[in-house]
């Protein structure tokens, strides 16, 4: 990383590379919460300005994943607080997707729709602690509850998805 003279990143190059290095898993992120391709761009855009704006606030390069994480998922809950989104389904249904190559192999989204159909608060405490592979310490931070409540979701989401996807990861040998 290029830094200025004494060795400190500007807020510009500080900014750009946690956008290098964090966007991808932040869009994911947002968009499991939020059901919408577009408004989880937004957020994720709203998120890293949000940064820009706050960057003193973060003291040590350690936690930023934690930061931005945090700062992501307040963002989204303030976008499904949001009478527009409360009031429209932005779910595109399956048959709406554009079709993939031909040559490709197909796409089975079944988790991702059994993650996407739990409780906003069932499915925020799994995509930060599975995906993001944050402790439960931290995820407790990043969700303001406490660690047992971290557990406690973890624990009903894990019960739901393996209902729900008992017969998808079961061999039929």
């Amino acid at each position: 990383m290029q830094g200025t003279k004494d060795g400190y990143l500007s807020a510009d190059q500080r900014l750009t590379n946690m956008m290098q290095e964090y966007g991808q898993s932040l869009l994911h992120t947002c968009f499991l919460i939020l059901h919408d391709a577009h408004a989880a761009e937004d957020a994720v855009q709203d998120t890293f300005l949000k940064a820009y704006r706050n960057l003193d606030r973060l003291r040590a390069a350690s936690n930023e994943k934690a930061w931005l994480m945090t700062i992501a998922i307040n963002t989204c809950r303030d976008y499904l607080r949001t009478a527009w989104l409360r009031r429209v389904d932005r779910r595109v249904p399956l048959d709406e997707l554009p079709i993939a190559a031909p040559d490709s192999e197909p796409f089975d989204d079944t988790l991702t729709q059994a993650i996407m159909g739990l409780p906003r608060k069932l499915r925020e405490a799994l995509v930060i602690y599975y995906f993001h592979q944050i402790t439960i310490a931290q995820t407790a931070e990043i969700l303001g509850v406490t660690e047992r409540v971290v557990g406690y979701r973890l624990k009903k989401a894990r019960e739901a998805l393996r209902d729900e996807l008992k017969e998808w990861y079961y061999d039929e040998n």
